[in-house]
């Protein structure tokens, strides 16, 4: 989760809203990214997805079984989705989104059974650091 850290402020740094993801198998991150949306004008450019492109290029397949995503913010539907169409085994998280969670504050995707892969879900990892990172954007974007 600190490498997941160090993305978000990468992000942070960029003025995107600082969220942070690196996907692991066999102990290595095999992929990273942080949130470029503003910097590509691209609503897909969520550091999970960047996260799992990078892997899939690393290991030449989009099938990761095996892999453990730690992002620093519960990802949101699309992302979720893309963890479930990726194979992803484990998803830890840092801090909850109350407004846009998709797997625990308000859907289950990967979870419910409904879809033809699920994922086990750890929530609250570093969870008052990966908060305060985006309380503290949040502030200074509104002053």
């Amino acid at each position: 989760m600190r490498a997941a850290l160090a993305e978000a402020r990468r992000a942070y740094s960029l003025g995107e809203v600082p969220i942070g993801a690196v996907l692991v198998k066999d102990a290595a991150i095999i992929g990273r990214g942080h949130n470029l949306r503003e910097g590509r004008q691209d609503p897909t450019a969520h550091a999970e997805m960047l996260a799992l492109r990078r892997a899939a290029a690393a290991l030449g397949t989009w099938r990761l079984a095996g892999t453990t995503m730690y992002v620093t913010i519960e990802p949101c539907p699309m992302c979720a989705g893309a963890l479930v169409l990726a194979r992803v085994e484990h998803l830890v998280y840092g801090a909850p989104d109350p407004k846009g969670g998709g797997v625990d504050s308000h859907y289950h995707i990967g979870r419910d059974g409904f879809l033809n892969h699920t994922f086990t879900v750890r929530g609250g990892l570093l969870a008052q650091e990966c908060g305060q990172l985006m309380q503290d954007f949040f502030r200074r974007l509104r002053t």
